[in-house]
């Protein structure tokens, strides 16, 4: 500072002229130290995988770390409706389309503990970070708005998966589950939990309290899971409420579910294939608008 001072007030030097005759003198002491550079911006590319890769584990040791409520718990729940209604209903002599009361059963029943918990795990993770404040410690980070909504779409459908499997997997000693088309039960399983998981983000960002997620599970995701051909066959409906049934998406992903593991349906299966890719689109550009605004995620 007192070099830069005695120069200025010496010989007027301009700052161009300053930094100049700064470093000349700098140039003419070999023996001093270099000086300081400040480290290169790092390169992330269009894709920040790395970033994408740690928030969504996180996201999904989140949810194994409680494995026993995340994961037992809903197989638990799901073989317990299968032997209630199994017994209330079926009893080994009724049959639907064909196929035991159970084995008609178990689909619907894998489908909706999928459904469940896909959306669970998005919004209780996005509404627990906003109401602890700790939600600004994924908005730091150079994530981008699609990587923060595939990452956590991603658990979403992680747990969807890992519930589902389980379930079938626990369903198996009772009831004969095969696999009639894989590339069905590919296609709708992926949906199914993709479908929940965005539900789930868009919830989970829209709500300030537990009571507003509390709300949309009560009265959206169970009342179009259980009335969506779980339990029941929709051509048992009468033809105006067979007719409402086809405008709910839950019913042709338990109904493509269906087709793949047993090999009945009721709907269109090439409409319903469309339709669920067709709504997680919307969905999707949905979820992203809410994140790409900072919607009751940023102050």
């Amino acid at each position: 500072m007192r070099l830069l001072q005695v120069t200025h007030g010496a010989s007027g030097l301009v700052p161009l002229e300053m930094r100049r005759y700064v470093q000349a003198m700098i140039d003419s002491n070999p023996s001093a130290p270099p000086a300081a550079t400040p480290p290169a911006p790092r390169q992330l590319g269009q894709i920040n995988w790395l970033g994408l890769w740690t928030l969504y584990l996180k996201e999904v040791r989140r949810f194994l770390n409680v494995i026993t409520q995340t994961v037992m718990a809903p197989v638990v729940t799901a073989l317990l409706f299968l032997a209630i209604f199994t017994l209330a209903l079926g009893r080994g002599s009724m049959v639907v389309h064909g196929l035991p009361y159970a084995l008609f059963l178990a689909p619907g029943l894998i489908t909706m503990t999928m459904l469940q918990n896909s959306f669970a795990n998005t919004s209780s993770s996005v509404l627990i970070s906003k109401v602890q404040g700790n939600i600004v410690d994924v908005l730091m980070p150079p994530l981008s708005t699609f990587e923060f909504t595939l990452a956590y779409a991603a658990a979403g459908v992680t747990r969807g998966l890992l519930v589902g499997l389980a379930t079938g997997l626990a369903m198996l000693p009772f009831v004969p589950l095969g696999l009639n088309a894989p590339h069905a039960v590919l296609w709708y399983a992926l949906n199914a939990s993709l479908m929940l998981a965005l539900l789930g983000l868009i919830g989970g960002i829209w709500a300030e309290k537990f009571d507003h997620i509390a709300a949309v599970t009560n009265f959206v995701v169970v009342p179009l899971s259980f009335l969506s051909g779980t339990f029941y066959s929709v051509e048992r409906l009468p033809e105006e409420w067979s007719f409402v049934a086809h405008f709910n998406p839950f019913f042709y992903l338990i109904d493509g579910l269906r087709f793949g593991l047993v090999g009945v349906h009721d709907g269109n299966l090439i409409f319903g294939a469309i339709l669920v890719g067709v709504v997680n689109l919307l969905l999707w550009a949905l979820a992203y608008r809410l994140v790409a605004s900072g919607y009751k995620l940023k102050p």
